[in-house]
């Protein structure tokens, strides 16, 4: 069995003050519509874990009723840390879950293939990320105003969600953060802790996630074109 566990509990600070960048709408619904469409449609998810800051279950439960999301779902709440709210995600899932699928909220344009082929890769190696390698020249400041120097690019990878593991790895990896007091805002990160190797999985489309206001029109784009590519 594969649970998903879409971590919906954080602020979005970089959004601006007072904005909820999950429930901004993009091509026709709010952005954590889109993402939850995306798992409930994906044929390797058993079910789904929603990690929701608590006092907004209902607007979740109303969104699932609006959009006809049919599957098996839960709504836990999340905790001080994304960590933390991971933790809450995998003490909900069920007892006979092998494998799971975390999931940032303001990811929407994640393809089932991407799902998929983390999935089998976490399969084979314990734990998986959906990556793409680094293209831009990157620099290092000291002072935030001029170059250190620059950075080697070749061995470079931007990580994203999906990230997906076998269940008791990444809960042994997340105890071992715990243990250490570490405060980790990557779940693949924690894997590291426990020497865990983590399969690289590369996006073979874009999968952004929503972080300021710029970012909108590039996914409302890109949501268009899966909408278009989808079998009628």
């Amino acid at each position: 069995m594969t649970s998903a566990i879409i971590v919906a509990a954080g602020q979005g600070t970089r959004m601006g003050a007072h904005v909820d960048k999950l429930w901004l709408e993009v091509a026709g619904r709010p952005v954590i519509a889109h993402t939850w469409a995306r798992f409930n449609a994906a044929r390797n998810i058993d079910e789904i874990i929603l990690v929701v800051r608590d006092g907004m279950q209902p607007r979740f439960t109303e969104l699932a009723r609006q959009f006809h999301f049919q599957k098996k779902f839960q709504l836990v709440p999340g905790g001080k840390e994304r960590q933390d709210s991971v933790g809450n995600g995998l003490a909900a899932v069920s007892a006979d879950a092998e494998m799971v699928v975390i999931q940032d909220a303001a990811r929407p344009c994640t393809t089932e293939e991407l799902i998929a082929a983390t999935l089998q890769a976490a399969r084979e190696t314990g734990a998986a990320v959906a990556a793409q390698p680094v293209t831009d020249t990157l620099k290092e400041t000291a002072d935030g105003q001029l170059i250190s120097h620059t950075v080697d690019r070749s061995k470079l990878w931007a990580v994203q969600t999906p990230q997906t593991f076998r269940v008791e790895v990444i809960r042994r990896a997340l105890a071992a953060a715990r243990e250490k007091n570490l405060n980790l805002t990557d779940d693949t990160a924690a894997c590291e802790l426990i020497s865990q190797p983590v399969r690289l999985v590369k996006s073979a489309t874009p999968n952004p996630k929503v972080t300021v206001p710029a970012d909108l029109p590039f996914i409302a784009a890109l949501l268009s074109q899966l909408a278009a590519q989808r079998p009628a």
